[in-house]
């Protein structure tokens, strides 16, 4: 028996949907792997406060991966920067863009779990032998890479958010306002967002 001519079509469609639907999962699949690793990977090595790690993301997903555009990835760092826990808000952010809520799941759980088990299993260690010397030399080095990979950030970050006379004044004036008048950062950072919604606003 043949099956009619219409159905042959509806046999063709579906089998067309279940392949397209196969590859997608498997692309998916591949991209949360390789979001999943990337991330575990920025855990285990980087040293430092929130901003060492934009030099390592930057590379990850902007120039290596191609995940992310310029544009999108200083809109992560931005919005990690103004909310508590910047490291893991800007995982997750990035993690949102590159594979929706499950890659914000596995890139803020990538990026989590080598800090949680080195506290969990190593961090007792240097606690006990903080006053080593070796333990102190290393610790020292490793603050002074954090320091140069935070300025390194700082160079990633102007150069794509410093891009014309009102971005300079906006960027002095916020430097002036920490370093000279002490301002609270909180404080800084609300006054420059509302100063560029205003002058942008047009």
């Amino acid at each position: 028996m043949y099956a009619p001519f219409w159905k042959k079509g509806q046999q063709s469609r579906a089998h067309s949907i279940i392949f397209l639907t196969s590859l997608g999962v498997q692309i998916t699949g591949s991209r949360l792997a390789q979001l999943g690793a990337f991330f575990v990977k920025a855990g285990a090595f980087t040293f430092g406060s929130g901003l060492a790690i934009v030099p390592f993301l930057h590379q990850g997903v902007v120039l290596d991966h191609r995940w992310l555009t310029e544009r999108q990835f200083l809109d992560a760092v931005a919005v990690g920067v103004i909310t508590p826990g910047p490291v893991v808000i800007t995982a997750a952010f990035v993690g949102y863009l590159v594979g929706g809520l499950i890659g914000s799941a596995v890139a803020s759980l990538g990026v989590f779990l080598p800090v949680y088990l080195f506290v969990l299993f190593v961090g007792r260690y240097i606690v006990r032998y903080r006053d080593h010397p070796t333990l102190k030399g290393f610790v020292k080095g490793a603050t002074a890479a954090a320091s140069g990979a935070i300025v390194g950030a700082a160079l990633i970050l102007a150069e794509g958010s410093i891009v014309d006379v009102t971005t300079i004044v906006i960027a002095l004036a916020s430097l002036a306002g920490l370093r000279a008048f002490k301002f609270p950062e909180p404080l800084i950072i609300g006054g420059a967002a509302i100063a560029g919604a205003l002058l942008y606003r047009g």
